[in-house]
């Protein structure tokens, strides 16, 4: 018999679903299975979980693999035919111990509901994560707009929020096991709380939770809607020490016609304008953003537009994707760019954001800075820059340190731990 396996595509969300499901089936006793948590943000995304699943059944051929995830959710048939593949679970039912209990017996081979019926998102509790230093909690699950190039709403369904208690309840749980920081994660986290009785932001719940566990020393967050940032919110990032220094940002375009396009709520000014308010009020603050490359009906001035707002906007950690079709989506349908061009323009997008990111670590010469050691006497500081400490390879992980930054090598900073 051989442990279970869980492979893990995609965002920080999948990632704590991951925890839980291992829970499900550590105590459904269900050895020799391999769950392959599927992601369909990108077509490259679906094409890694297919060869996943090829790889896995090669190497373990009398395994039971299960497919679950969004792209699972979104076209279950299409890995139900694999002969590969025992099981597909959707995105609501993986979160069921009951299902996989029901895996040890006769079980469908397809158990996937209407995730647009999803009313509430299901409360948790995990207490670790598999070999991770830093923690993730889930505020919420779903995204109630529909932008043209994403199908994640037909994975997800609509936004849902998670009640504060449980949330600080699973905060307190994660710092009792020696965890520093916990990333707030889900799909659309500045939608939080839209859904709950008295309609707490999340500036609210955030204040809430550092109230009321002092003891957690860093809180980050993932990814924010640039159109949605709450006063709340705002009174945090100005005064709240614990609340890390890095902001990223659901940018995906620096041109309006294309953010128009798209459906995005914010335009380029719109944009602009919250950096520059946000890094007012904490000079320090660092900005990351997601980057959508070759968008249908982008010309050239509109990838020059893009690569601009790195700049303007003191952008340091991009990432960046060309645009990939999602089936059934309003982007699919319209006049395309070629894919060598989605893929020049991305590499030159990187670029921008190596040569951007480059420009911010030069100034922390000679500074100090707090890292959170991760592996192999590596880190990353409280603005997400990459630490690294040749000197003290066997850096207790886990732990917080002061240290002295001596110098930049390959995009990361090199430390020496202070005494």
């Amino acid at each position: 018999m051989t442990r279970p396996e869980i492979i893990t595509f995609g965002c920080r969300l999948n990632t704590f679903e991951s925890e839980v499901m291992r829970k499900h089936i550590d105590a459904a006793r269900l050895d020799d299975t391999i769950v392959v948590h599927s992601c369909a943000v990108t077509m490259e995304a679906e094409r890694q979980a297919r060869q996943s699943i090829r790889r896995a059944r090669r190497d373990a051929p009398k395994a039971r693999i299960v497919v679950t995830g969004c792209s699972a959710q979104i076209d279950p048939g299409r890995y139900q035919s694999m002969p590969e593949v025992d099981h597909v679970i959707g995105n609501t039912e993986k979160l069921d111990p009951a299902i996989w209990q029901r895996l040890n017996a006769s079980a469908a081979k397809q158990e996937v509901g209407d995730i647009m019926q999803a009313r509430l998102a299901a409360k948790h509790l995990v207490d670790g994560f598999d070999g991770r230093i830093r923690a993730f909690v889930q505020v919420q699950n779903g995204c109630d707009h529909r932008c043209t190039f994403c199908v994640i709403p037909y994975g997800r369904g609509n936004s849902r929020s998670i009640d504060p208690a449980n949330i600080i309840e699973q905060v307190r749980l994660l710092v009792a096991e020696g965890y520093q920081e916990v990333v707030v994660t889900g799909v659309d986290i500045t939608s939080y709380g839209k859904d709950l009785a008295d309609r707490p932001s999340l500036g609210k719940l955030l204040k809430r939770v550092l109230k009321d566990v002092p003891e957690l020393r860093r809180l980050r967050l993932s990814s924010i809607d640039p159109a949605e940032v709450d006063p709340d919110l705002r009174d945090l990032i100005a005064d709240e020490p614990r609340l890390m220094p890095h902001l990223h940002l659901s940018l995906q375009a620096g041109d309006d016609l294309i953010l128009k396009r798209m459906k995005r709520r914010h335009s380029r000014s719109d944009a602009l304008r919250l950096c520059d308010e946000l890094r007012n009020l904490r000079p320090n603050l660092v900005f990351g953003a997601d980057m959508i490359a070759g968008f249908p009906t982008e010309t050239d001035e509109m990838h020059e537009r893009n690569l601009d707002i790195v700049a303007e906007a003191g952008l340091t950690h991009l990432h960046v994707f060309p645009y990939s079709e999602r089936p059934g989506t309003p982007a699919s349908r319209m006049p395309s760019v070629p894919k060598p061009v989605r893929r020049e323009r991305a590499a030159a997008l990187r670029k921008a954001g190596e040569a951007a990111l480059q420009r911010y670590l030069a100034t922390r010469g000679g500074r100090r800075e707090r890292v959170l050691l991760e592996r192999s006497g590596m880190g990353h500081t409280e603005s997400f820059a990459l630490c690294a400490f040749p000197e003290d390879p066997d850096a207790m992980p886990g732990a917080i340190v002061d240290a002295t930054i001596v110098s930049v090598e390959a995009g990361r900073l090199i430390g020496r731990l202070d005494a």
